[in-house]
């Protein structure tokens, strides 16, 4: 098995067409996946917001949020745990079909927050999801601990949250908020760097491992990006009057 670490100019046992072939079209493709599915998401959340009937039916009808919270828990859970099993096809339709199911659920935030301080939350969010991943691409430091830590955050995050459910404590609240913001800004550095250990792997298995594999590390970088956005929101969203 080919071993890598960051601080190697090539891996072990991987020749330069390949490490090329990963540094460049396969993390682009992530990217372009990653990007495309944020637009997608976007475009959605916008027609969402624009159909009185639509967000009435989301806002009202608790069990359609629920269900389309659901949906897209199966669907990254499918993708995450079953991809290698899927054809390209599916991968790509599964990861198309979470864009569009986060979409229509994100575009509650605009019943929430003015669209002013959401498009200057999502420019913050760019430039800090810019900053991480261009770090963890480049570093020669092997970022596994800092992603287990942050992994470990991200669980004390959820249960720290389900507890505050009944404290309701405001401090808590931006307690958790900033750590959020922290350990996302980790783990976009960690899976950006991560997505290249993913290439390697890939590319010793063929053209349509490659494509599944793209599509995972696109989802792994859309979520820590989504997610930065929501704990950025909270602090620089501003309510609707």
């Amino acid at each position: 098995m080919m071993t890598w670490t960051p601080s190697q100019s090539i891996p072990a046992g991987v020749s330069p067409e390949t490490l090329t072939l990963v540094r460049t079209r396969f993390v682009r493709t992530v990217y372009q996946w990653m990007a495309g599915g944020l637009a997608l998401t976007g475009a959605t959340a916008l027609l969402v917001v624009s159909s009185p009937a639509l967000m009435s039916a989301l806002v009202l009808q608790r069990g359609v949020f629920i269900g389309l919270v659901i949906a897209e828990l199966a669907l990254v859970v499918a993708l995450s745990g079953w991809i290698h099993k899927m054809s390209v096809s599916a991968a790509t339709w599964s990861f198309l079909g979470y864009s569009v199911l986060n979409g229509i659920t994100l575009s509650t935030v605009f019943l929430v927050y003015t669209g002013s301080s959401i498009a200057l939350t999502f420019g913050v969010c760019a430039a800090t999801f810019g900053a991480a991943t261009v770090y963890g691409t480049t570093t020669g430091r092997d970022l596994s601990g800092m992603g287990s830590f942050a992994f470990m955050g991200l669980v004390g995050i959820i249960l720290a949250s389900l507890a505050n459910w009944f404290f309701k404590s405001p401090a808590m609240d931006w307690a958790i908020t900033y750590i959020g913001v922290l350990v996302f800004v980790v783990l976009a550095a960690y899976d950006a760097q991560k997505i290249q250990r993913m290439g390697l792997t890939a590319a010793a298995q063929g053209e349509a491992t490659l494509s599944r594999f793209a599509i995972l590390g696109a989802l792994a970088l859309y979520l820590d990006f989504i997610n930065l956005f929501l704990f950025l929101l909270r602090i620089f969203g501003r309510p609707r009057n």
